[in-house]
């Protein structure tokens, strides 16, 4: 009888005790809860336990910073409605909370007019800085490395870069990006035409280089070790120096499609740096635009990165052969 392994979706679901299991060095306001359970629906794409949850000072204060950066701006969004909660759930994607007008430079504008937006940012980075902390702070009690704090740190740095570096860079609070989905992307686009094309910009190049390529890397890597899971591949630690087993297999596997070799850590190392400098190579392009470059494709052009177009004399249409008349 043949019986199909299925891993994409997890079918068998391990239940057990609840231990704390690594202890963690005492803290003397908070310990981790002591409420866990089971929850089937997460137990179908992941672990069905939930909990111990530990949160601190730090994490209590991030969530209560990110709860009223939120607030202040679904409220301004709900305002800018007239308080109609049809029309705010009909129009929410396009609804915004602007950053104040270039004319206010780097000056405190009043509430209605940007005001809003400097509180609400001044919360949103607290949360975001407090939340780091609490990262680094329980990586170190748990003896581990701080490779995720770096991690985040890189998408920190993209945050700073579009609503405070260049901001300040460029003297007003204005050339910010606003709060807001699709405004958002209109900020991002308005930005692209504004500065000639932010696809000639060499650090854009980067960035979406590297957003493809780790993409790629992980989709490879959770592929492979899907693929051996059937022999036990997701146990990496114990299979490393052992000879027929699922690491060996999966790194024959690479070794022959890639051209490469690729052990357990390597294919980590390569997903980490490829994630991390996607907005690491992003922040220093978005930086340079508009403090060092005014038109990107003007710099590609000087540069031999991309041809410079002949200029074509402009015929008007109504003159040509065959043109229809009044």
């Amino acid at each position: 009888m043949n019986i199909e392994y299925q891993n994409i979706f997890t079918r068998t679901q391990v239940r057990s005790a609840h231990p704390h299991t690594v202890p963690m060095e005492e803290n003397t306001v908070f310990d981790r809860s002591s409420g866990s359970f089971h929850l089937y629906l997460a137990g179908k794409i992941g672990n069905a336990r939930i909990g111990p949850i530990f949160l601190g000072w730090f994490g209590i204060a991030s969530i209560l910073c990110g709860v009223i950066a939120f607030e202040i701006i679904g409220l301004n969004m709900w305002a800018s409605v007239n308080w109609d909660p049809v029309q705010f759930l009909r129009l929410w994607p396009w609804l915004a909370l602007e950053p104040p007008s270039p004319a206010y430079g780097l000056h405190t504008p009043p509430l209605r007019e940007g005001g809003w937006w400097l509180i609400d940012g001044a919360f949103l980075t607290a949360a975001i800085f407090l939340w780091w902390i609490r990262t680094y702070r329980i990586a170190k009690q748990l003896g581990l490395g701080l490779h995720v704090c770096w991690a985040f740190g890189a998408a920190i740095w993209l945050y700073m870069v579009l609503g405070f570096f260049r901001p300040i860079l460029m003297g007003a609070w204005g050339e910010a990006p606003p709060f807001g989905f699709f405004p958002h992307l209109d900020w991002t686009a308005a930005l692209s035409l504004r500065y000639g094309n932010l696809f000639y910009n060499p650090f854009h190049m980067l960035s979406i280089a590297f957003l493809y390529g780790s993409a790629l890397l992980f989709a490879m890597h959770g592929a492979t070790i899907l693929a051996v899971g059937r022999y036990g591949g997701e146990r990496e630690i114990e299979q490393i120096t052992d000879r027929g087993t699922a690491s060996e297999r999966a790194a024959l596997f690479w070794r022959w499609t890639m051209g490469f070799n690729g052990t357990m850590e390597s294919v980590h190392r390569w997903a980490w740096w490829f994630a991390i400098l996607c907005p690491l190579t992003g922040g220093i392009g978005i930086l340079l635009t508009g403090t060092a470059v005014d038109n990107w494709y003007l710099w590609a052009v000087k540069h031999h990165v991309a041809p410079a177009y002949p200029i074509m004399p402009v015929v008007d249409p109504a003159t040509l052969p065959g043109a229809p008349t009044n």
